[in-house]
């Protein structure tokens, strides 16, 4: 396991690779990579869809103000757009700049940080349109009636009898078992009743 450079340590330029399956090799990765500068680099053999990738999580580790990440693709940082943005961006406020050798990203330049701001903000309108379209979904569908939350385990009658029941002096486990319906589901109701 790599340790942390300490804050007094030169900025330095690190490397991360992944490839998806073991059938893969990091060769080419390492080698442009090396090529590039890193003089230490982290590596995963999994799918990017995972959340655990140990190299990457070492890596994001490692990192500290004023080092540069170099890696072969943008997509090597996560498993969809957002996550890739959200890594750039967590980098960017943690003073890290990171070079992608293939997609034209320099976060050290002016060019390469309109780049990630263009697709931050492409992130964002995203996120947006999703909410937008969500609570458009939701209005609409309370306005055709659709009620939300949890489904209405007994009818007015049913709970009535379980009102009737109570009074007479049945159990709770009676009351439940001719009903259908658990404790809890009978309480909630038998409450109801007590605060209105």
């Amino acid at each position: 396991m790599s340790t942390a450079p300490t804050s007094t340590t030169a900025s330095t330029v690190i490397g991360y690779a992944r490839v998806s399956t073991v059938g893969q090799t990091l060769e080419q990765q390492t080698e442009a990579l090396t090529a590039a500068g890193a003089g230490k680099i982290f590596s995963d053999v999994m799918s990017g869809i995972r959340d655990d990738r140990p190299g990457f999580a070492e890596c994001m580790q490692y990192l500290r103000e004023g080092d540069t990440l170099i890696v072969w693709r943008l997509d090597r940082l996560g498993r969809n757009m957002r996550g890739i943005i959200n890594t750039l961006h967590e980098l960017t406020e943690r003073g890290v700049t990171v070079r992608s050798l293939h997609d034209g990203v320099d976060t050290s330049t002016s060019t390469g940080r309109m780049v990630a701001g263009i697709l931050m903000s492409i992130a964002e309108y995203e996120r947006e349109l999703v909410r937008e379209r969500t609570a458009l979904k939701l209005e609409h569908a309370r306005k055709s009636g659709r009620k939300f939350g949890r489904p209405v385990k007994l009818n007015a009658d049913q709970a009535a009898l379980a009102r009737r029941m109570k009074s007479t002096g049945e159990t709770a486990a009676t009351i439940c078992r001719t009903l259908g319906i658990g404790r809890t589901t009978l309480y909630r109701y038998l409450a109801a009743d007590e605060t209105a």
